[in-house]
């Protein structure tokens, strides 16, 4: 008799442990709803622009429960497209992503859009948005032409050098803007210019070589600043001070040297952290079903000498 109510006892015992682990289980999954998961390529993180934004992008994605992947390209656009293409076969929920070439991107953009995957492209637009839901990107152009009017409203004249990018959007608006409105001012003329793929260790040399044949050059204006920082380091290895050195990006990095004596003139300031959270959320929306604008254009400012102290140099905006 002892004998079979221990059985029972131990049965029961059973019984309600199955059962908890059944209850338990439901709730975990209403609780834990299935996690999302979006690939991000960034052209490089060899500038610090891109790891700003990309830590935003995080916490806007984790915040939610999902998950992003991350892959760095390093300025090849043949691996980056590779690197689409494996996100696509991991199935992803969605991907962002900086073209590290405005054009040659497009065939893998439209494999994505054929599996219904997603797409928004950040910081730089691609030449054709048919295979994307959004563009969300500074007002590139807008960048070059507040550089110019800075430089025709404080200097009388001079000779221009360029350092440039210009296989992404990005860089080729910024350059064009400058280029067009300086047109209007023939007391300032363009000597020399080169592509630098915005890098810092590009710029330098670049800079050098570019004063080797144009001496007389009075400014340097860059695509962003990691190419300036390169340009204000060429001025001072030559001893340079009159070398004037225009950026675009509001690099903390930069901005300090704009509180200081050097060659740093200005920059035209962009945010990661706008552009990161109209990214996350435009990604967010078109997975609810909502509609997303095909194109967000972010405004820019420029931070000079004479403002910068006006200005919290030490992060970005």
């Amino acid at each position: 008799m002892k004998r079979k109510q221990y059985w029972f006892l131990w049965s029961m015992i059973l019984v309600i442990g199955f059962a908890s682990i059944l209850i338990d289980h439901r709730n975990l999954v209403v609780l834990q709803p299935a996690r999302r998961t979006f690939g991000v390529s960034y052209m490089t993180m060899n500038n610090p622009f891109y790891p700003v934004l990309n830590n935003e992008l995080v916490k806007a994605i984790e915040g939610k429960g999902d998950r992003l992947v991350l892959r760095d390209p390093l300025l090849d656009d043949q691996k980056q497209a590779e690197q689409i293409e494996e996100f696509i076969e991991m199935g992803v929920d969605g991907i962002f992503v900086n073209p590290v070439d405005s054009k040659t991107i497009l065939p893998v953009l439209e494999k994505a859009a054929a599996k219904q995957i997603p797409v928004v492209v950040v910081d730089c637009p691609v030449d054709q948005a048919d295979f994307v839901i959004s563009q969300i990107y500074s007002d590139n152009y807008q960048a070059g032409v507040l550089c110019a009017k800075d430089l025709i409203s404080r200097y009388e004249g001079g000779e221009i050098l360029l350092l440039k990018h210009s296989s992404v959007d990005s860089g080729l608006q910024r350059i064009t803007g400058f280029v067009e409105t300086i047109a209007k001012a023939p007391q300032f003329k363009i000597v020399n210019e080169r592509e630098c793929y915005g890098q810092t260790e590009t710029a330098m040399p670049a800079v050098l070589e570019m004063l080797e044949q144009t001496p007389d050059a009075n400014f340097v204006v860059c695509l962003n600043d990691p190419s300036a920082i390169g340009a204000v380091a060429a001025a001072e290895f030559l001893k340079r001070p009159d070398l004037k050195v225009y950026g675009v990006d509001g690099m903390p990095d930069f901005k300090i040297l704009l509180s200081t004596p050097g060659n740093a003139e200005a920059t035209a300031v962009q945010s990661p952290y706008t552009m990161a959270g109209k990214a996350a959320e435009c990604m967010y929306d078109w997975l609810d079903g909502k509609q997303v604008e095909k194109e967000i254009i972010i405004p820019v400012s420029l931070l000079n000498r004479m403002n910068a102290a006006q200005n919290d140099l030490r992060s970005w905006q």
